[in-house]
């Protein structure tokens, strides 16, 4: 299988980050190398490209497809851990960093990696490092409650009492290994009407990757460290492709944006509080039509860019 993917808003991307040829760039998620490679290919000789990936197969793919660049380097850690990695490499700021967040096309076509609601008899797996609990070890491991709760907050799923109900209730034969066989069950946990409508598997799939791959914790996370990382001037381009990730993400910008918090009957500012950043676009920026006619995967895509202001301590 071809990790190589169409990368989403990929001249937004590279606008926003507003390049300096010299400047030392992040790519949080390499995914296939996509925008890595056009950062890389925007650098001079003096230029330095750090790209990361908690998935093995992502960091391999992602080494061949930016060997060609001196100035590339990938590297196998997760995007919360950047202020370590930076660290080692004797890096203090950088001038702008990238995070592609969400699953990527490899990953939901590979259907060995468990993925995907389409797959027909795929192991239920999920993890995006290879490592540590999978689908079905918390398919069959958690609670009814929990699963409930997991499918509603990370899912935004409306059935997800009765569907957790039939998780729990047909695990008692036997355990639920496959994706075909989660994708059964939620099929039947749903009417009639909301299966014509659309594919009823899509939150709960969605519900149950996030939990077991800890995104939120290591978003909320990464953005900070992220954030932190970036010299005065420099920018975080951050793509989401669902609303909950992506209020995660607008709500830290506004954060980062907010100056003074000084009750409102104060006669004057005395927190002298600043704002940190500045957003580039006010509003998120989503994909044109011609590129939604070429790459579906962008329909959901909304980037995000903000600049960290030139008086904040890099």
């Amino acid at each position: 299988m071809d990790f190589r993917h169409i990368p989403v808003l990929l001249d937004q991307c590279i606008e926003g980050l507003n390049i300096d040829p010299d400047g030392i760039y992040v790519d949080c998620t390499a995914g296939g190398g996509g925008h890595s490679s056009a950062i890389a290919a925007r650098l001079s000789e003096n230029g330095r490209l750090i790209s990361l990936d908690r998935d093995p197969d992502a960091v391999k793919a992602a080494s061949e497809r930016l060997a060609e660049f001196g100035n590339a380097q990938v590297i196998h850690r997760n995007y919360s851990e950047l202020d370590s990695v930076l660290s080692e490499l004797g890096i203090k700021s950088v001038d702008g960093i990238l995070m592609d967040l969400g699953v990527s096309s490899y990953q939901l076509d590979e259907e060995s990696r468990g993925f995907s609601y389409h797959s027909e008899d795929a192991p239920l797996d999920m993890r995006m490092s290879r490592v540590g609990m999978s689908a079905a070890d918390l398919v069959n491991s958690y609670s009814e409650q929990e699963l409930a709760k997991i499918i509603f907050e990370y899912g935004e799923e409306k059935f997800s009492r009765r569907i957790a109900a039939n998780i729990a209730a047909a695990r008692k034969t036997a355990p639920i290994e496959t994706t075909k066989q989660l994708a059964d069950i939620i099929r039947e946990s749903v009417p009639q009407k909301a299966r014509r409508e659309k594919n009823p598997c899509k939150k709960t799939f969605q519900a149950i990757r996030i939990a077991v791959n800890g995104e939120f914790d290591h978003l909320s996370i990464g953005l900070d460290k992220a954030f932190e990382s970036l010299k005065p001037n420099g920018r975080l381009a951050v793509i989401t492709f669902h609303s909950l990730e992506d209020r995660i993400v607008k709500q830290r910008f506004a954060g980062w944006c907010k100056g003074c918090i000084c009750p409102p009957d104060f006669p004057q500012c005395v927190c002298g509080r600043k704002p940190q950043g500045k957003l580039v676009n006010k509003k998120p920026i989503e994909a044109a039509q011609d590129e939604l006619e070429h790459n579906n995967r962008s329909r959901s895509a909304k980037l995000r860019v903000i600049e960290r202001s030139a008086d904040s301590n890099g």
